[in-house]
């Protein structure tokens, strides 16, 4: 089959979005559409089939959409939602965290061919895993070997050089909370960080408190992060976010095998689940 242009896409997307609401199967559908920036998009609901037209495809489509669907947990009616690969895994972990139903949600899958985005060539997964219909032809899925490069070259510091460089990249944190607003993986009702307990969470913009949030936060997220890289995209201080996460994984991948969170709802994360033949190097 021919390879589909960006404008083929675009159509198939808007029809398949104006037929599942002239149906009444979707009160509405998450896609993106244009700005008055030729170089960006924003996240879009067409809730009629006539706004259908106003939904855009191409490579600066970037926006995860899968988080939105969070503003509507538990809907009386579907809502369609257009998912790359990505978004796909995002959706998985999402079910799996019992955050949303997957009989609630009406996927658009679109084979992704990479955006302006730095992460997407990391991207393992341009096809998505999961979909009520599909756009694009699958392609096959492949792990970059250079998916830890980085991570291998930053362990070879000393502890000393790694320690003065997060401490530099912490002391830029405003603690604006964007990257968890942004990320699937953050997916809790109420997140520990606008709990109000007398020491259990600073507010201050400082290193130590800084730090406290963005360890905390990614241990948390750890083996539940789709890679998606959301955090580092939107983090206004230009944080190098996914390093962090991504030296949780190379830790997961060594001590536990090949592991990437988000391939299926019933999944469980590798650190979620306890096995009498775990490794105990770390112990």
């Amino acid at each position: 089959m021919a390879e589909l242009s960006e404008a083929m896409v675009q159509d198939l997307i808007r029809a398949e979005a104006k037929k599942a609401l002239q149906t009444g199967e979707v009160s509405c559908v998450i896609g993106w559409t244009a700005t008055r920036f030729e170089d960006r998009t924003k996240p879009y609901f067409a809730q009629t089939p006539e706004e259908c037209d106003m939904l855009i495809w191409n490579r600066y489509c970037i926006n995860g959409t899968a988080k939105f669907a969070l503003d509507d947990r538990y809907p009386d009616k579907k809502f369609g939602i257009i998912a790359r690969g990505c978004d796909t895994r995002a959706i998985n972990r999402m079910i799996h965290d019992k955050q949303l139903k997957r009989e609630n949600l009406y996927i658009i899958g679109v084979v992704c061919d990479g955006k302006e985005n730095p992460v997407c060539r990391q991207c393992a997964h341009k096809t998505p895993l999961v979909c009520d219909v599909m756009i694009g032809e699958p392609v096959q899925d492949v792990i970059p070997e250079s998916r830890f490069q980085e991570i291998e070259a930053f362990e070879k510091l000393s502890p000393d050089e790694r320690y003065a460089y997060w401490a530099k990249q912490y002391d830029k944190c405003i603690h604006c909370y964007a990257c968890r607003n942004a990320c699937p993986a953050c997916n809790c009702i109420e997140c520990y960080a606008d709990q109000y307990r007398v020491g259990w969470q600073g507010k201050a913009a400082d290193r130590e408190q800084n730090q406290i949030y963005g360890l905390t936060r990614a241990y948390h997220v750890g083996d539940r992060c789709i890679e998606c890289g959301e955090c580092e995209r939107v983090c206004p201080m230009h944080l190098p976010i996914m390093r962090q996460t991504r030296k949780m994984l190379k830790d997961i991948n060594d001590l536990f095998g090949p592991y990437e969170c988000g391939l299926s709802e019933e999944e469980t994360t590798a650190l979620g689940e306890f096995k009498t033949a775990d490794p105990d190097e770390f112990m």
